[in-house]
């Protein structure tokens, strides 16, 4: 086990600033990890595991104590009937296992497609795009408990997964870290085309879409909005859509809708829950005096997606939490909705 010093933590994420880690490890094994912990614990020192890097806005002072970076790797399989199971190490890259997935003629994941991350950070926001949610597929989570520092196996009902949320991201934060996540998927299933952008790209075809298909259409969907990463575009220095799309009560909606009238708009939704509706947190940003290109200096509004906050170059993390409280800011003067962010914040 090495841990070194001061290691600067931007060029780990996909947004690409924060200062540096007071001690930092990549953990290659189970027992790496129980050591680190064990480390950080007989110093008093504050843990963060970091995963792939794509989901964080790390503050300009670092991280004061160990920064444990999950590298725990292999892909296991194990057929059933009409299903495998993929028992999948926390520190393998996302897109590269649906790949493999998708190649494999396996479905559920096809829509999961051109997510940047570790596979580890999956269930944490129950990962979702383009109608899948990662929560659909998961069958059990492996984790070392903070609180025994015991091995658990929790399965999906224990893992509570919801829309963005799940027990890792709010009544257990900071309880478990997940170093293995197994799937149930379908051998041969049918590619899972339900959502407008989808449709759109398929319309037409004469064939029904297969599993490769629709792999490849959400690449080339998210590329598009800016959300598939690409070396030199800086429209791609994000940490992803920054704010959750708002699920409000009728009530809210009906209140919400009234303001939108009010200025001869119109609210695209969908429904989300049996008596609650997801909103658009686009339309809302796009709505609210933010449109796609925005820019404040080294911050703006990606040039191919309203919700992405992008670093132009030499951006702080306080410059991207100003430019996040402003357009939370006016949403909620104009829409009265306080949009909730998606990135973890580290540090602050």
């Amino acid at each position: 086990m090495v841990i070194t010093e001061n290691v600067p933590l931007a060029p780990l994420t996909t947004l690409k600033v924060g200062g540096p880690a007071r001690y930092f490890l990549e953990a290659m094994s189970v027992a790496e990890v129980s050591e680190a912990v064990e480390f950080s614990r007989s110093r008093n020192l504050p843990l963060f595991v970091l995963g792939g890097g794509s989901n964080l806005v790390i503050s300009d002072a670092g991280w004061p104590g160990l920064v444990l970076k999950i590298g725990i790797t292999g892909i296991n399989h194990r057929h059933g009937h009409d299903e495998v199971v993929f028992e999948v190490g926390a520190g393998e890259d996302w897109d590269k296992f649906v790949g493999m997935v998708v190649t494999h003629n396996i479905a559920g994941l096809e829509c999961l497609s051109g997510i940047p991350g570790s596979v580890g950070a999956t269930p944490v926001q129950n990962v979702g795009a383009y109608g899948e949610e990662v929560g659909n597929t998961i069958e059990s989570v492996l984790v070392l408990d903070l609180r025994d520092r015991q091995l658990r196996e929790l399965g999906k009902e224990e893992c509570a997964f919801s829309y963005r949320t799940s027990i890792f991201n709010t009544s257990e934060r900071g309880r478990y870290i997940i170093l293995q996540v197994n799937y149930l998927l379908k051998h041969g299933g049918e590619a899972y085309i339900a959502y407008a952008d989808l449709k759109k790209y398929f319309a037409g075809w004469n064939k029904k879409p297969t599993l490769a298909d629709t792999r490849d259409a959400v690449k080339k969907i998210r590329a598009g909005k800016g959300m598939l990463i690409v070396p030199g575009d800086d429209d791609c220095r994000s940490a992803g859509s920054f704010f959750k799309n708002p699920i409000l009560s009728a009530d809210e909606y009906e209140r919400l809708t009234a303001r939108a009238a009010a200025k001869n708009l119109q609210i695209p939704s969908y429904p989300a829950l049996a008596t609650q509706k997801k909103v658009s947190a686009a339309w809302l940003v796009e709505h609210s005096g933010f449109s796609k290109g925005y820019g404040n200096g080294s911050v703006g509004i990606s040039r191919k997606h309203a919700l992405a906050i992008v670093n132009r170059g030499n951006a702080t993390a306080a410059d991207v939490v100003a430019f996040k409280e402003d357009i939370q800011g006016r949403v909620e003067e104009i829409w009265g909705i306080l949009l909730e962010p998606e990135p973890v914040f580290v540090g602050f």
